[in-house]
């Protein structure tokens, strides 16, 4: 998964050498493969830009109308989560899978009511556990499978598609973490 050092802490950039490649990887069907080593980097990259927050830092808002980093975190499983209750199970959420996931893959008003006073380990875990699913459902899938179509949003897709789209909606995300990292620096000197 994603590289970490002894002490478990994730690795530098310059240190993770193999991340940076889109290749085959053990365990997994070559083009599946690949869509994992892309959904690795995407993660590392994620979990760097957040390393060391604190829980005042996650809740942050620049105004009366963003996200949090926390809901934003938490969005980014809840996307996940959704797409493999949709296509790995063949249903939609449940009203308890409802009640957990709505915050924080609806966002805005109910996001800024809901999601707060987390721990950055709270999020990481929600990241790690839905990311963990799709990687162990990932293994019994044959490349085949990325081009089985699929409706999506009113629009006819495929499998490789829906799940670019999981790790594409990430690094947006992450955008808007890097964007609210520099705004909560001004801040905080000001």
């Amino acid at each position: 998964m994603i590289p970490t050092n002894a002490k478990g802490r994730m690795t530098m950039l310059s240190e993770i050498g193999e991340i940076c490649k889109i290749k085959k990887v053990s365990g997994y069907s070559p083009q599946i493969g690949h869509l994992v080593s892309m959904m690795n980097y995407a993660r590392f990259t994620t979990l760097n830009e957040v390393k060391g927050l604190n829980i005042d830092q996650l809740d942050f808002m620049y105004n009366d109308n963003s996200n949090s980093i926390g809901a934003l975190l938490w969005h980014i499983a809840a996307v996940e989560f959704g797409f493999q209750t949709e296509i790995f199970e063949g249903r939609m959420p449940n009203r308890e899978e409802v009640e957990e996931w709505q915050a924080a893959y609806g966002l805005g008003e109910i996001g800024r009511n809901k999601i707060k006073g987390k721990s950055l380990e709270f999020y990481i875990n929600k990241l790690n556990d839905v990311r963990q699913r799709t990687l162990e459902e990932f293994k019994k899938l044959e490349d085949s499978w990325l081009y089985i179509e699929r409706e999506w949003e009113g629009h006819l897709s495929n499998n490789y598609f829906i799940w670019f789209h999981v790790f594409e909606d990430e690094l947006n995300h992450r955008g808007q973490i890097r964007w609210l990292r520099k705004r909560m620096g001004e801040y905080e000197e000001g």
